[in-house]
């Protein structure tokens, strides 16, 4: 895609993006004209997601990363610059899978806790730190950290995730305090329930509703992300960072029919 776009001339690096809403995001962002890296564990989806991109007018490439392993979050990053020869867009999506891991302190082996914790806050701040040089290079940046409304509130039986994203929402803070004169900006985006085709292909009516009653207005999609993943990706908000936007439908604001 040439010559239009709110995000034109920016090359974006989206995690976890083979699905759901890093797959949202990458493809969002390849429409509005920026240079989108994919990345994830599974080549298969990320071509396609790719494809999808290319499809639709923008430029894209698969990069293939696991960020639970030692260096893979600089790694990737270099992989970036060689490939585009830039970096001005981070967004850190991936997430360590819980199932199964998770539970209250008292029942949460040390193991899955440095596991969960690993991805989820380490991975983002060494790709920070990896992608903060080339940002300067270009004069401006934006890191976005994908939290959760667990990061804000506790939720039940999930201790070592609920920590990640509290820890990733003050990391968030941190990177925009130290690097505000650089004209690097850090925001986070905490999504309420956000439905996934492949975890919710058979959802039930009933669990439907469930999730329906923790948010004022609908349950999310991957797209509704998106839209303000590219807003904070823009130079329509740099006047805008150390923000941690809860984008919930509302469920941040008062009490749905369940805690979630």
């Amino acid at each position: 895609m040439s010559g239009s776009g709110r995000l034109q001339g920016e090359v974006a690096l989206v995690t976890g993006s083979t699905s759901g809403i890093g797959k949202a995001i990458a493809r969002r962002f390849g429409t509005e004209g920026a240079r989108v890296v994919v990345s994830g564990r599974d080549p298969g989806r990320g071509a396609a997601v790719v494809n999808d991109i290319e499809d639709l007018g923008g430029e894209a490439a698969f990069i293939p990363a696991d960020l639970s392993a030692e260096g893979a979050g600089a790694s990737l990053v270099a992989a970036v610059k060689e490939r585009f020869g830039a970096l001005t867009v981070l967004v850190n999506n991936a997430v360590a899978s819980a199932a199964g891991k998770d539970g209250p302190v008292d029942q949460l082996e040390l193991e899955a806790w440095d596991a969960i914790l690993r991805v989820n806050v380490s991975a983002p701040m060494q790709l920070a730190a990896a992608a903060i040089p080339l940002m300067r290079e270009s004069g401006h940046g934006s890191i976005i950290n994908i939290s959760s409304r667990a990061g804000h509130r506790g939720s039940k039986g999930r201790a070592a995730y609920t920590a990640s994203k509290g820890a990733l929402n003050a990391l968030t803070l941190s990177i925009a305090v130290d690097y505000a004169a650089d004209g690097i900006r850090c925001n986070t985006i905490s999504p309420g329930y956000v439905i996934n085709e492949v975890r919710d292909a058979d959802i039930t009516p009933e669990r439907r509703a469930y999730y329906q009653g923790m948010h004022l207005t609908r349950l999310g999609e991957a797209d509704d992300i998106a839209y303000a993943a590219v807003y904070l990706a823009s130079h329509e908000s740099d006047f805008l960072t150390g923000s941690l936007l809860p984008l919930d439908g509302g469920g941040s604001a008062a009490r749905g029919l369940t805690l979630g």
